[in-house]
């Protein structure tokens, strides 16, 4: 992992530790006992979710900020460790009543925040800005899409796609949102949620953007896309009855579609 920042070496040095290769963001992420060291390229997104990060310390369970450091364009943010189990666990996927409502809770939990002095929104506007940016700089992982969101019967391009989701915005329902509300970002303990992780993406946001990406977390993490076991019978729209709402399908699909850009 190279030479680490003086300040991270001393409050790391002589831990055992691990490299974490679950997810898809890109950066290095080492866990120790105690800690998570998140290594990645420096930019304003993460002087923005670091600020979110102590704005959520004492709201929900979130990572406390232990150390942050940038050196030479990087960022270095020590963390304390989520206590618990990722809800993408097999004794969770094996028990999908208890790990659904547990989902709920946490997006529940979410709502419940008060957010009228929330540091950061990700409203629709700036999503599609910044999709723009990516569409435009060839950004766009084709690989990671959802099998009919491009082709012959999908979108031609993800200029076809960012130009459908511009002319056809739906009605925004400001909450605070974790942004990557997937089953590896939310921990369990005990029967209960014991935290949140990835919050990069976190600030005012549509409710429909969490709901979408872990509705779509759900059903591949249940049809073996993820994690290679499929576990049969499993509908993802149980979902919807652990929050005790209607699906909004206009709604549901137009965030994954927005995410397939991301």
């Amino acid at each position: 992992m190279g030479r680490l920042p003086d300040k991270i070496a001393a409050l790391t040095e002589g831990k055992p530790y691990h490299m974490d290769d679950i997810g898809m963001s890109g950066s290095t992420v080492i866990t120790y006992d105690d800690m998570v060291l998140k290594i990645e390229k420096y930019s304003e997104n993460i002087a923005e979710t670091v600020q979110m990060m102590e704005w959520l310390a004492e709201k929900i369970p979130v990572p406390q900020i232990i150390c942050h450091e940038i050196t030479d364009g990087k960022s270095y943010l020590l963390m304390s460790r989520i206590k618990g189990k990722m809800a993408c666990e097999a004794n969770y996927l094996a028990r999908p009543e208890e790990m659904v409502s547990l989902l709920a809770e946490g997006l529940k939990m979410l709502w419940a925040v008060d957010v009228s002095d929330c540091p950061r929104e990700r409203s629709l506007d700036k999503e599609l800005a910044e999709a723009r940016y990516r569409v435009e700089n060839n950004l766009v992982n084709l690989e990671n899409a959802e099998p009919d969101t491009f082709g012959e019967n999908g979108f031609e391009s993800p200029a076809k796609l960012l130009k459908w989701l511009e002319e056809n915005k739906p009605a925004y329902e400001p909450v605070l949102s974790h942004g990557d509300f997937c089953l590896p970002n939310v921990f369990f303990e005990d029967g209960k949620v014991s935290g949140f992780i990835d919050l990069g993406d976190a600030g005012i946001a549509d409710k429909w953007r969490d709901i979408s990406l872990c509705w779509r977390s759900l059903k591949h993490n249940f049809d073996g896309t993820f994690g290679g076991r499929a576990y049969p019978d499993f509908n993802p729209d149980i979902l919807y009855e652990k929050l005790g709402i209607a699906c909004d399908e206009d709604k549901l699909r137009y965030y994954i579609l927005l995410d397939e850009l991301f």
